[in-house]
């Protein structure tokens, strides 16, 4: 046993991208878990992960994984396209997941796993690191003990260069989509009576920027900013501002870059974001969100309010609405 009172839950990983290397890393360094093996499209990936952690299980087939593997949980960080059907193989075959948002970029695709999902969502936690950050999490307890919010202001701004690099994202749903999740949980689910929205583009048609604005009948009002705009001079991960208004009292918090701030022959911000994973063990958000999954799957607590199915069917609806009023303005 640790000292978490419990024995380390043996987590598998899919996928070995940019997150899920983070998760595989992170999930190494917790001791409320145990990393039994990762799962990756390609050979070489695993190799590469050997490397970093010698003697991890790896595979490049998921039904022999799930087979030959004792992991007893998993989380899923591959590519967004293959969320469904890896996470319906995984609850078929009786495991617990941490899916990685979102489900899906289809909401029927997403809702298609309502069937096996558990009406308290113990088997299917949603994976949102922002949740999980310490500013966001004391902002959610100073908005819980000083009353009513009346205003919830949202900035997320990301590099220029995203528009050419990745061409076709859509900020709305790459990066707006994580204040939507953090919105969700200050006004616990209540769902918005208005919404609407607008896209900016540039010349050749790609949308480097989405504005949103939602409102509550008797309840707050909340807008939001998320770009590809930020000139190559400023954070490479560009910034992140939240500010929540309340009946005598306001908040804000800038969680991205973290405040370390670094000067040689440039300016850098050493860390985007409140992770750290290596040999000496893991701490920030991601950390967090991971001991808190295995809690959930020893039956300790619950999946916290903006984790569950539910929570994140809530948001993918929230986005189609605001993507199609942005889209009847364009019109």
């Amino acid at each position: 046993m640790t000292g978490t009172n419990f024995a380390p839950v043996r987590v598998g990983v899919v996928g070995l991208g940019r997150f899920g290397k983070l998760h595989s890393l992170t999930l190494a360094g917790l001791a409320e878990a145990e990393l039994a093996g990762v799962v990756a499209r390609r050979d070489e990936s695993l190799r590469e992960f050997d490397d970093l952690r010698p003697g991890v299980p790896g595979w490049t087939d998921l039904d022999r994984a799930i087979t030959e593997c004792d992991a007893e949980a998993w989380i899923v960080a591959c590519t967004t396209a293959a969320h469904v059907e890896v996470t319906r193989k995984l609850l078929e075959a009786g495991k617990k997941v941490l899916l990685e948002k979102p489900i899906s970029e289809d909401l029927d695709e997403a809702r298609s796993l309502q069937p096996l999902v558990k009406t308290d969502s113990s088997n299917l936690m949603i994976g949102h690191i922002v949740l999980f950050n310490s500013e966001f999490q004391q902002l959610r307890d100073e908005a819980a003990q000083r009353g009513a919010i009346s205003y919830i202001d949202c900035v997320r701004h990301r590099p220029a260069s995203i528009v050419k690099d990745f061409a076709g994202e859509n900020p709305l749903h790459a990066a707006m989509v994580h204040d939507l999740y953090a919105t969700q949980v200050l006004v616990n689910r209540a769902e918005p009576s208005q919404f609407s929205g607008h896209y900016h583009r540039t010349k050749s048609g790609a949308i480097d920027l989405a504005s949103a604005r939602l409102s509550w009948d008797d309840g707050p009002v909340a807008t939001f900013a998320a770009s590809y705009l930020t000139p190559a001079g400023m954070p490479p991960r560009g910034f992140d501002r939240m500010e929540v208004f309340g009946d005598g009292w306001a908040s804000r918090i800038n969680p991205n870059p973290r405040p370390i701030e670094l000067w040689s022959e440039h300016a850098e911000w050493p860390m985007a974001l409140e992770i750290r994973a290596d040999s000496n063990g893991a701490s920030g958000m991601m950390a967090e969100e991971q001991r808190c999954f295995c809690r959930v799957v020893r039956g300790l607590q619950p999946v916290p309010v903006g984790a569950t199915f539910a929570d994140a069917i809530q948001v993918q609806q929230w986005m189609d609405c605001l993507h199609h009023a942005a889209a009847q303005n364009r019109a």
